[in-house]
């Protein structure tokens, strides 16, 4: 804790823009838990498709964000472009987000944490002394998400793999509920040109500077 609040790393920002490998480096060096918040959304969305329901369907996708245990954040099939887009569209409802608000807090508090999302820094700990949003061009992230498919084994189009992309951040950004934005106070960091050396050296000292300074 620092000044009464939570010592919470709050690092946001769309896909493949690298800010998960850089939350999870960050963690193991300060020393802090870490939480990818994408998983909340990609297995309350998982659970609506494994009901044969609409991740679109409020609905059902309050229903199942309500009864969402540890469990379900273990699963293997969380990631893939039915995964990204069920959980875009699931994050999208506003009783969703309500749902799984405490839940994110709470888990910040606890010992504090750095977690990752993409309205972490606005919404979830608009309050934390460390800021990051971390983004790369479309085109970057695209190349690197299809590399990540083909490593996994996964049958995958480059171009495919853009325009859904695209179309992800045009729906996390254009939602009315949390939308994806950098937060006021954030420190914007592009990823394009970086290795992922240079950019975790970069990310770290940028956050310890505001550790100290909170």
């Amino acid at each position: 804790m620092s000044g009464g609040r939570p010592r919470v790393v709050a690092v946001d920002g769309p896909a493949a823009a690298g800010k998960g490998t850089l939350a999870r480096r960050l963690a193991a060096e300060l020393g802090l838990p870490y939480l990818d918040t994408g998983l909340l959304y990609r297995a309350v969305g998982r659970r609506v498709l494994d009901r044969g329901a609409d991740p679109r369907d409020a609905a059902a996708a309050v229903a199942e964000a309500r009864t969402l245990t540890a469990a379900d954040l273990l699963r293997d099939d969380l990631r893939g472009p039915q995964a990204d887009m069920a959980a875009s569209a699931v994050a999208a409802i506003p009783e969703v987000r309500a749902a799984l608000l405490d839940w994110q807090r709470d888990f910040g508090r606890a010992h504090g944490a750095v977690m990752d999302g993409r309205d972490i820094g606005t919404v979830i700990f608009p309050d934390a002394p460390a800021k990051l949003f971390v983004t790369a061009s479309l085109e970057a992230r695209a190349r690197r998400r299809f590399a990540e498919l083909q490593a996994r084994g996964v049958a995958a189009d480059l171009a495919q793999v853009e325009s859904e992309m695209r179309a992800r951040d045009a729906q996390d950004a254009g939602r009315s509920a949390a939308p994806m934005k950098p937060a006021e106070d954030a420190v914007l960091l592009d990823t394009t040109e970086l290795g992922i050396e240079q950019a975790f050296a970069l990310a770290l000292t940028l956050v310890r500077e505001r550790l100290v300074q909170a």
